[in-house]
């Protein structure tokens, strides 16, 4: 297999409350937020992470959907460019409405950083190293 491109897709039950949280944290939209999904491209690479509307994903999948706030579905890493990043990104997904799920710190050799949680409950590690 030599896909041209890979994205995520991810349920949410309110769709402007994930516009609003992505954009607040500076994330380029995608596409034009409709009535099923909003969008939007993540990092130098573009990364795409589509957010559906649990029903309409759930119609499409033919299984079920895990519940991110009980479960652990994935875990996106994102890096930074310093400590000083993460320190600021931690703040930013506070204020954005996110959940801190350790702090940041440093863990393991030669990184720093910290896990959140978007207001769906789908996770994210912010590392730099």
């Amino acid at each position: 297999m030599h896909p041209k491109m890979i994205w995520a897709n991810l349920a949410v039950d309110d769709l402007a409350r994930t516009t609003k949280f992505y954009t607040d944290l500076g994330f380029k939209l995608n596409c034009s937020p409709n009535d099923q999904l909003t969008s939007f491209i993540i990092g130098e690479n573009q990364f795409v992470i589509h957010f559906f509307l649990k029903k309409v994903l759930q119609a499409n999948m033919k299984i079920e959907i895990s519940d991110a706030q009980s479960a652990a579905e994935i875990l996106f890493s994102l890096s930074a460019e310093s400590k000083e990043q993460v320190d600021q990104w931690a703040t930013d997904v506070t204020k954005a409405g996110g959940k801190l799920l350790s702090p940041p710190e440093a863990f393991g050799e030669g990184y720093y950083g910290f896990m959140f949680a978007d207001p769906d409950g789908h996770r994210f590690n912010v590392f730099h190293m």
